[in-house]
């Protein structure tokens, strides 16, 4: 109807009314670019609330994993240290206490409370980390999930040359048996309470003494078992220092997000 208008104008050479025309639809087509724009904006506003939310609520679920293996990896330090010095003779130990700290020094945590990651990955996949327009939390976020002291913990532990030589060392059914009465304590994912007491707590192996003198011998028989912790001991400390010195923002900025009201 407006082209109709325009041409009947033109026809009869109306062109103030022609002028009038042309001011209705070029303020029209401003008008639909404006709401158009501003529909995207709240849709991407709405959208970066959702993903923000979701990120947060996923950091606070990396930052319970990340506290829980700096505490637990302090905990088979410790027990490494005292197994040590029981081998150096620095500060002796009766044989089950030194056969269940020489154990608990193999120990690594590793996926319970699994990475979880999903929201950081779908952003990054699909081209839409701008949603996160936090830049505090965003840096976290980054941090976190791209940090490789965690892996390298986790990897350490696995490979550990001194788990290696424990497992050769001790009969299968002592092993069995220490994990059963002094192996970690389970921890619902979320739970901080506990934390500092997974592995490192009062135990006893329930086994004969005979059993338990047999199997302490057979690690201060072997000159390999000081050596490697010793280096176990070494590679937990570093780790221990990356995760909460060299990392500290990581460390600070996981339990500042995970304090904040949902």
């Amino acid at each position: 109807m407006l082209l109709r208008r325009v041409i009947e104008h033109v026809r009869d050479q109306n062109w103030t009314a022609i002028g009038i025309d042309f001011v209705i639809v070029v303020v029209g087509v401003f008008v639909g670019i404006q709401v158009a724009n501003w529909n995207a904006e709240r849709e991407r506003s709405l959208d970066s609330a959702v993903f923000t939310a979701r990120l947060k609520d996923d950091l606070r679920a990396v930052n319970w994993r990340y506290r829980l293996l700096v505490d637990y990896a302090g905990q088979v330090r410790a027990a490494a240290r005292r197994a040590a010095d029981a081998l150096d003779g620095s500060a002796p130990l009766s044989n089950e206490e030194f056969l269940v700290n020489a154990y608990r020094a193999t120990q690594y945590k590793g996926e319970q409370g699994s990475n979880r990651r999903g929201t950081y990955d779908q952003l990054i996949s699909t081209g839409n980390i701008g949603l996160i327009r936090d830049e505090a939390l965003l840096h976290i976020a980054v941090r976190a999930y791209t940090i490789d002291a965690v892996d390298s913990l986790v990897r350490e532990g696995v490979n550990s040359r001194y788990r290696e030589l424990f497992r050769m060392s001790i009969d299968r059914r002592v092993q069995q048996a220490l994990g059963a009465q002094c192996g970690d304590r389970y921890l619902e994912p979320g739970e901080f309470e506990g934390m500092s007491e997974v592995l490192d707590y009062p135990c006893t192996t329930g086994l004969p003494a005979a059993v338990i003198d047999a199997a302490a011998e057979a690690l201060r028989a072997d000159p390999n078992t000081l050596r490697y912790l010793r280096v176990r001991i070494a590679d937990l400390g570093t780790r221990l220092v990356d995760m909460t010195g060299n990392a500290r923002d990581v460390y600070d900025g996981l339990q500042a997000i995970a304090e904040e009201a949902p």
